[in-house]
């Protein structure tokens, strides 16, 4: 009986040093998933829940694409049992009336879930393409298409956001040029 709790606290030890310094990046991958910081929690505590039972030893760098394919099998889990749950329905409006340009954050949401997983997973968390493919069990050349259309979106998305940008009222005029009258 002695051996198996010291076992367990061995394993527990080695899986806290393999996996937490990963926590940040689960974090932020969670909060795209699941759009809210209390889901995107919940979340990361679940798959931590279910990597230290399935843990085995795992170190190194291949310790964050396995934390971050469970916590995508997680948040598509959770996100399955919410349909039918309403949502909100977040605006991006200022208090005047005119509408803010959007934040990368919030144009990365508005993506369709696969180019928004892949574009976090290479851009904020900084996961090789070959790692993102782990993460989301699709080919390689898959994650590469992704990414590249999802920034081509982001872009377009961007620069709409721009131009629809109403200019302030009050502010300086057209500057007018008299010239004096010399004769």
């Amino acid at each position: 009986m002695m051996r198996s709790a010291k076992a367990g606290n061995k394993t527990a030890q080695q899986f806290r040093d393999a996996a937490l310094p990963w926590l940040d990046d689960a974090y932020a991958f969670a909060q795209v998933l699941m759009r809210t910081e209390a889901d995107a929690e919940q979340a990361v505590q679940e798959c931590y829940q279910r990597a230290l039972r399935l843990f085995d030893g795992l170190r190194g760098p291949a310790v964050r694409p396995w934390l971050l394919a469970i916590l995508k099998t997680v948040c598509q889990e959770r996100v399955g049992e919410a349909l039918g749950r309403p949502t909100d329905d977040v605006g991006c409006t200022e208090q005047s009336g005119r509408r803010a340009i959007p934040t990368i954050r919030q144009l990365v949401d508005d993506l369709p879930a696969p180019l928004g997983e892949v574009i976090v997973l290479r851009e904020v968390i900084d996961l090789s393409y070959k790692e993102i493919a782990e993460v989301t069990g699709v080919p390689v050349t898959t994650v590469m298409t992704r990414i590249a259309e999802a920034r081509r979106l982001l872009l377009a998305a961007r620069r709409a956001a721009q131009a629809s940008q109403v200019p302030p009222t009050g502010g300086a005029s057209r500057p007018t040029v008299t010239r004096a009258n010399t004769h």
